[in-house]
């Protein structure tokens, strides 16, 4: 099986390809469209800010290839919030995958923002997530988060409840890092894996 992990201007792309490597999956870490388009699974990972990395996809047409592949990808982190239509962040065009808006959290009482740490996944649903992963804890760091919609897969509640896993037709995300999840974590990388 052939995995590519895509290479842009976002940090977290090791620990992903090292958590793969855990597995027993060797996968290639490229901005090449050519390649992106052999795989047979697509990463798209991502610790950043969403306009100048929505900028960097756009100049080098990357934005354009993931939103017309046609197996499985799955957006980590950032990468679920650039799938999404809009991001609050830098007032930025996203690549318009999952209808969903990315907003960002605004502090109450006891909770600071960014969101960091663990925190349950509930509501699953959809192909990534077996029944068996309801309340399972996973870890999070992020400002930002995607609404509730249509594509929402999972809901983690953090000032408000927002997507935590979102899936359209060949698409999924996950706002939590899998490879930073322990046992969860490895076991949804697993599931993605094996669609």
């Amino acid at each position: 099986m052939d995995v590519v992990i895509v290479k842009y201007n976002a940090g977290n792309i090791l620990s992903v390809d090292l958590a793969l490597k855990r597995l027993g999956v060797n996968a290639l870490i490229t901005g090449d469209a050519d390649a992106i388009y052999r795989a047979d699974k697509v990463i798209f990972p991502g610790v950043g800010e969403a306009g100048t990395t929505m900028k960097y996809l756009h100049e080098h047409q990357l934005d354009s290839v993931i939103a017309s592949l046609k197996q499985p990808v799955l957006g980590i982190c950032l990468g679920l919030q650039l799938l999404c239509s809009h991001s609050d962040e830098s007032d930025t065009s996203c690549i318009g995958i999952f209808n969903e808006q990315v907003k960002k959290f605004e502090p109450s009482p006891g909770l600071k923002v960014p969101h960091m740490g663990w925190n349950k996944i509930n509501h699953v649903n959809g192909p990534l997530l077996d029944a068996s992963l309801e309340g399972r804890y996973v870890y999070f760091v992020h400002s930002y988060y995607a609404t509730c919609g249509n594509n929402t897969a999972a809901v983690t509640e953090y000032t408000v409840p927002f997507s935590s896993v979102m899936a359209k037709d060949n698409f999924f995300a996950v706002q939590f890092h899998p490879e930073k999840s322990g046992a969860t974590g490895e076991q949804i990388l697993k599931n993605f894996l094996a669609l």
